[in-house]
């Protein structure tokens, strides 16, 4: 049995879920989400909780049951609260701005690069070098977030480039510091 699939999910007071065949649908303050369901595994409403059981012991319902589990749970946070991403833009005249759907960026290319946004998920610029990214679905989001670090990833050597709030860009020396004895 898997762990994670048994665990009941808790729906909050202000998300409605709605069981219709295979489709699960949560709504809330933060918008509305849907996901298909494979028949292999069964969802449940009882009261205040979801309940994702095995439809049938195959390989493919034992392997389905914990990640149904882990997409309605995103689901329910999502709606609820949302997820959110931070970017930060490091390089001299790196820099961001948000014009409605669009994200206008100057990353030290010969043009600037306007990013269009999901109708989802919305974007916020503070102090031009740092862009936050939020919306109610998970994957969206962090496939944004992935796609607009792409158009210039860290580099190793002065670390320029986007690079998400967390991470940590392994640094290495240049020539002139191999030479010296550096790192």
């Amino acid at each position: 049995m898997s762990r994670i699939g048994k665990r009941a999910i808790a729906i909050p007071s202000s998300v409605k879920v709605a069981l219709e065949n295979n489709k699960v649908k949560a709504s809330g303050p933060a918008g509305s989400l849907e996901l298909t369901v494979n028949p292999d595994v069964k969802v449940e409403v009882k009261g205040s909780e979801i309940h994702v059981l095995r439809g049938s012991e195959t390989r493919t319902g034992r392997s389905l049951h914990g990640l149904t589990r882990t997409l309605i749970a995103n689901m329910v946070k999502g709606v609820n609260e949302g997820f959110q991403k931070r970017l930060e833009i490091v390089g001299v005249g790196y820099k961001a701005d948000v014009q409605g759907g669009v994200v206008n960026l100057a990353l030290g290319y010969s043009h600037p690069i306007k990013y269009e946004l999901p109708k989802s998920v919305t974007a916020t610029v503070d102090k031009q070098t740092s862009l936050t990214l939020k919306g109610p679905d998970k994957q969206v989001v962090g496939q944004v977030a992935a796609d607009i670090r792409s158009l210039r990833p860290p580099e190793p050597y002065k670390g320029k480039g986007i690079k998400y709030s967390d991470e940590v860009i392994r640094r290495k020396a240049g020539k002139a510091g191999k030479a010296a004895g550096g790192k």
